[in-house]
């Protein structure tokens, strides 16, 4: 497998990566993530894809540094999606991998990501990885 960074206006993105990411954001079309890209490439935001040996992108992770004063500089996971075709392959955990090990060169302390709570085979997963449930996550629409 390998992995590889995608920056916005590549055309990976819409026809590689956008029908893997929309298995678990369904509400994506082409011009939404192009937008959300755009805008979120400023903040930090940056989509990494992971190809099998024939060449199909099979997972898919958007991530971000933050700083804050909870954890200091740690290493954010926005999407974490493995293809349904290719789950249970290892691809979920070779992605982990790659960002655990990419937050560290970018000197963070920690990985944080949230997972909705009916997700609950992607919960299990978290947890054989050895990963902690150490919050509770809010929201209120402004809407």
């Amino acid at each position: 497998m390998k992995t590889v960074d995608l920056e916005p206006g590549d055309e990976r993105l819409a026809a590689e990566v956008l029908p893997v990411l929309r298995e678990l954001r369904p509400h994506l079309t082409a011009d939404l993530f192009r937008e959300v890209y755009a805008e979120g490439y400023g903040q930090g935001l940056r989509f990494t894809a992971a190809y099998d040996d024939g060449g199909a992108c099979v997972g898919v992770a958007g991530w971000r540094v933050v700083v804050n004063t909870s954890a200091g500089r740690k290493l954010y996971v926005d999407d974490l999606v493995t293809g349904e075709a290719a789950r249970s392959g290892g691809v979920g955990r070779a992605l982990l991998g790659h960002l655990e090990e990419r937050g560290r060169q970018l000197g963070c302390v920690q990985l944080d990501l949230d997972s909705g709570t009916q997700r609950t085979d992607a919960h299990r997963f978290y947890l054989r990885e050895r990963m902690k449930i150490t919050s509770f996550h809010f929201k209120k629409s402004l809407r």
